[in-house]
């Protein structure tokens, strides 16, 4: 197994945790300026009467975080993260390598200077197979299953998030110090795909209503 192939592994990982990072200001946005309640933990679309229009009874759509799929995302994604730099942590101690303060775990992967045991390298075969965690489509998949628990599901809203998941692959890969791994880009058009869908399902649903 190549270098990126072990590696890929953590290209997904520090893309998703600046995703996670960056895009709640977004939304604690969206919850502030569209919700009577910021305080409440209820998720998903609800409806308000608008007082413009408190007579005839017409209701408005009101988007809310869907903070407890948020919290567990999160919490997944982190748990995820410690296993995965503890494998490497103590496939580099094994080696007797140690990184230097001017090193991050994922300068040192990408430097390719090191060797990697049996276990390490079938943990990362099962991690980026096609149907594995840090697979392209369940990864693809949580990036944009976040983005729409944070903005409730604001179809408004998808661009930002478009923006934000750019920002932090941006970051990832200067964090990377080099092109990521052919699995991070292929990671990154499943998401902008996703996202593409989910505008596409936005506009349809509003010609609809328009022509009702």
């Amino acid at each position: 197994m190549s270098v990126n192939g072990v590696t890929s592994t953590t290209n997904t990982t520090d893309l998703y945790g600046t995703y996670g990072s960056t895009a709640p200001k977004t939304a604690e946005k969206t919850d502030t300026a569209n919700t009577t309640d910021n305080k409440s933990n209820t998720s998903g679309v609800v409806y308000e009467t608008s007082k413009n229009n408190a007579s005839t009874g017409t209701a408005k759509k009101v988007y809310k975080q869907d903070t407890a799929l948020v919290n567990k995302l999160k919490a997944d994604t982190e748990a995820r993260v410690s296993q995965m730099k503890s494998l490497v942590e103590q496939m580099i101690s094994k080696q007797g390598k140690t990184l230097g303060q001017a090193d991050s775990i994922w300068s040192f992967l990408a430097g390719g200077n090191y060797t990697v045991d049996p276990a390490t390298r079938a943990q990362a075969q099962k991690d980026i197979a096609e149907d594995g965690y840090w697979g392209v489509e369940q990864t693809s998949s949580r990036i944009v299953d976040f983005a729409t628990a944070l903005t409730g599901g604001d179809p408004d809203k998808i661009e930002k998030m478009r923006d934000a998941f750019e920002k932090g692959f941006k970051q990832a890969t200067k964090a990377w110090g080099r092109e990521l791994p052919e699995i991070s880009s292929k990671t990154y058009d499943a998401v902008m795909e996703k996202f593409d869908k989910l505008a596409e399902q936005a506009k349809t649903t509003v010609n609809e209503t328009e022509l009702q």
